[in-house]
């Protein structure tokens, strides 16, 4: 049967047969339609990559207020551009390590205080400029300066000086940081000549795609970098990418073949999707999130007995049942699940809609609530802000909803009004979710969350070489955060994203949707 089944796998990739066929044989055959699945999808993954061709992609979240600047990405859409075109020192691995990109070795000082990264040698940006390890120093200057609106800020402070030395790209830190070089793989860090300062929007990297065409929120083509060095991407001769923020626009666009990738599927069809011939829906669990935030600084929000009321009285189960459709798990007012490796749980909130009353009744806050959301700042997110109107109802608390519109949602909207919906793709650590989102000083501080002990236990814990001692530091940097700050965590979401079977090359991969953003990057088209 082996050698059957591997001769219908090399038809399907080769587009002699299509998926619905292979299924049906492998049926006769007496293999179960997940194993045959699972078959086809390994067989694929094992395949050679087929140069050429033009991939297209769907992807949800792009704005006409989008930036160039990585320094200003702010959504999947841009991430995913920015992939196409730039590199980091390193990335974050499929399974969760670290895989050398800019910089092919790193190490440091006992004490993790200095950080070397030696940069790898004979590669060239796409203007055929090479580049320098003080491209590198220019690049993190830029990020981490004072006037700097880079998404990255709160993930460089605390550096004490930066050098070039021999070659390599040097780190010294005001105290010690185990996690540095995940803090460096950020997505916001793709090195540029001269590190952007003189055209940040330019779009010149290392990547394996330059940018042919662009409008932003609406389409950007790429075709290959002449100068490209890495072989492990860049297979498409072009790649298209759509922004599409309407889901059932996006779906329509991989069910009918027009894209060969789209990413947020809504998880009330994700099982229909599935069904569609030639689609395969691809669920990977891990640190996103789905979130209510809250201006912890902002009347009436800046009332501790307010935010308690709002966070007793929404149905978390019910989120995860009705939104999610339990392709996801329940939150606790923390981003951090898990996902993440130095995790321990704390105590579950649960509904309670007495308690949320008395919290409010304590607060002394009159009227209703308003909450603004958008399609575009998770999926479903009108349904679950009328989920949690329900819910809230039960606790005597008026919640008025403001629907805005999908485009400018992420400019206009989100860190700039004082309660709303949004969404999180995690980080690969808890430092880094904690100093992005969290740290007093960082510049997404989408919660406006100001906590001297919190801050002080996020300096401790960089420091501290101790496994246990520094877990149980994250665990009640959680618990400070569930119970003081402006976060209503009710859900984690699986990252739920849809391919075509005329492509191939999918891996399940840690950290982003899409193969941490890498998808169109990595994939080639079959045949």
């Amino acid at each position: 049967m082996s050698k059957e089944l591997d001769y219908l796998a090399s038809r399907v990739i080769q587009r002699k047969m299509n998926r619905r066929s292979f299924l049906g044989r492998a049926s006769a055959l007496g293999l179960s339609a997940t194993a045959a699945g699972t078959f086809l999808s390994n067989a694929a993954h094992a395949a050679e990559p087929v140069k050429g061709g033009t991939i297209k992609v769907a992807l949800s979240g792009g704005s006409a207020t989008d930036s160039l600047d990585p320094a200003l990405s702010t959504n999947t859409t841009m991430s995913s551009i920015t992939r196409l075109w730039g590199q980091p020192l390193l990335e974050l691995g499929e399974t969760g390590g670290l895989d050398p990109i800019i910089a092919e070795e790193f190490s440091s000082s006992p004490d993790a205080r200095v950080w070397t990264f030696k940069i790898r040698k004979g590669i060239s940006f796409s203007n055929g400029q090479p580049l320098t390890a003080e491209d590198v120093l220019a690049t993190m200057e830029r990020h981490a300066g004072e006037e700097s609106k880079s998404g990255a800020l709160g993930l460089l402070r605390g550096i004490k000086d930066m050098r070039v030395e021999d070659g390599a790209f040097v780190v010294e830190l005001d105290g010690p940081n185990a996690d540095l070089p995940y803090l460096l793989t950020d997505y916001h860090l793709m090195i540029q000549p001269n590190g952007g300062k003189d055209n940040p929007t330019a779009a010149i990297g290392t990547g394996p795609y330059v940018i042919k065409d662009h409008e932003a929120g609406v389409r950007t083509v790429f075709e290959r970098n002449p100068h490209a060095w890495l072989d492990t991407m860049g297979h498409a001769d072009t790649i298209e990418i759509l922004a599409i923020n309407d889901d059932t626009a996006r779906m329509s666009a991989i069910q009918s073949g027009q894209v060969h990738i789209a990413n947020r599927v809504p998880p009330k069809i994700a099982g229909l999707i599935s069904r569609a011939p030639g689609v395969e829906v691809r669920s990977t669990a891990g640190p996103g999130h789905y979130v209510f935030i809250m201006h912890a600084n902002t009347a009436p929000f800046d009332n501790k007995d307010l935010r308690m009321a709002l966070k007793y009285g929404i149905n978390r189960q019910e989120m995860v049942d009705k939104i999610l459709f339990g392709y996801g798990s329940v939150g606790n007012d923390t981003p951090i699940n898990a996902s993440y490796p130095l995790f321990t749980p704390t105590e579950q909130r649960e509904y309670d809609p007495e308690k949320a009353a008395a919290f409010f009744k304590a607060s002394g806050h009159e009227g209703p609530i308003l909450l603004r959301t958008s399609d575009n700042s998770f999926p479903g997110a009108p349904d679950a802000s009328a989920l949690f109107q329900q819910s809230l109802k039960g606790a005597g608390i008026d919640l008025e909803i403001k629907r805005e519109p999908n485009d400018g949602y992420w400019s206009e909207v989100w860190n700039n009004k004082p309660f709303s919906t949004s969404y999180w793709s995690g980080r690969a650590t808890q430092d880094a979710m904690f100093s992005t989102a969290y740290l007093s000083t960082a510049d997404w501080n989408d919660t406006r969350f100001f906590n001297e002990q919190f801050d002080q236990l996020l300096f401790a814990a960089r420091a501290e070489l101790n496994e246990a001692t520094r877990t149980q530091m994250y665990a009640d940097m959680s618990t400070i955060l569930r119970d003081e700050g402006g976060l209503i965590g009710p859900m984690f979401n699986d990252f739920i994203d849809a391919t075509s079977d005329k492509v191939a090359g999918w891996r399940d991969t840690k950290g982003f949707d899409v193969m941490n953003n890498y998808a169109p990057a990595k994939m080639w088209l079959v045949g």
